[in-house]
């Protein structure tokens, strides 16, 4: 009868692999060897390396399909509009086009001013009219 029972890593001795496959048998763990192998979607032994220094490696990027909605036009607010950068003076107070904008009524205009945009909120209007100015959209505009 044994007493001692030899060791089965002293019974792989000599061999590779140690009876299991290559693979397996790489070390430093069953993460698929070296560099970036393993890193795949659920490797999270190595996510925090990559994140940390190859930051666009995950997630999608190139072309993307055309979007559905329609784009929405510029908004600018009445209290942002620069008269000197847009418009010019004239005898009947300032001139302004803004035929890319939609006219909103935040802010305050103290000036006659004619205002020529491709749309104009309620209160703008309002506030445009107020001041003896004149909002102009769509085919008055032209």
């Amino acid at each position: 009868m044994k007493l001692k029972r030899r060791k089965k890593s002293a019974r792989f001795r000599g061999s590779r692999m140690h009876g299991r496959s290559a693979k397996k048998a790489k070390g430093k763990g069953h993460h698929g060897g070296k560099g970036w192998s393993g890193t795949g979607k659920k490797a999270a032994q190595k996510k925090t390396y990559i994140d940390k220094f190859f930051s666009p490696y995950f997630g999608k990027s190139g072309q993307t399909s055309k979007p559905t909605k329609k784009r929405k036009e510029d908004k600018i607010n009445l209290g942002d509009i620069d008269f000197n950068k847009y418009g010019k003076k004239t005898s009947n107070g300032w001139e302004v086009n803004l035929s890319e904008y939609k006219v909103l009524g935040e802010g305050e205009i103290k000036e006659k001013v004619v205002i020529k945009a491709k749309a104009f909120s309620q209160s703008a209007k309002e506030k445009i009219e107020k001041a003896g100015g004149k909002a102009l959209s769509g085919k008055e505009a032209l």
